[in-house]
């Protein structure tokens, strides 16, 4: 999470056993989207729909074969922008802010 919100590298994919708590702290990072995902609807809506940055997965939820077809996914597709990049702003914003209110 750290070398994604520093732009070493621009994304991340982590995998722990259930990916919950790496989540959890990826989150903590500032400038970081990470999208915990079991299934390759949701690979596609959060990078489309979220601009996540970071996929988790968790390896005792899901087989080998998924979880190399989610991160196909998760990596090939684009954020769309437009109506979603309002959300992804406020989210900015609101890291921007240390006593803010986030409005969603």
């Amino acid at each position: 999470a750290q070398k994604v919100a520093s732009q070493e590298v621009s994304r991340g994919i982590l995998i722990c056993g259930t990916g919950i708590g790496m989540s959890i702290a990826a989150n903590k990072v500032k400038g970081i989207r990470c999208a915990l995902v079991h299934d390759t609807f949701s690979a596609k809506a959060t990078r489309e729909h979220n601009d996540s940055n970071i996929l988790a997965m968790g390896e005792r939820v899901i087989g080998p074969g998924l979880a190399r077809e989610i991160a196909k996914i998760w990596l090939m597709t684009e954020f769309e922008g437009g109506r979603h990049e309002n959300r992804v702003n406020k989210i900015k914003q609101y890291e921007q802010q240390s006593d803010a209110t986030l409005t969603v």
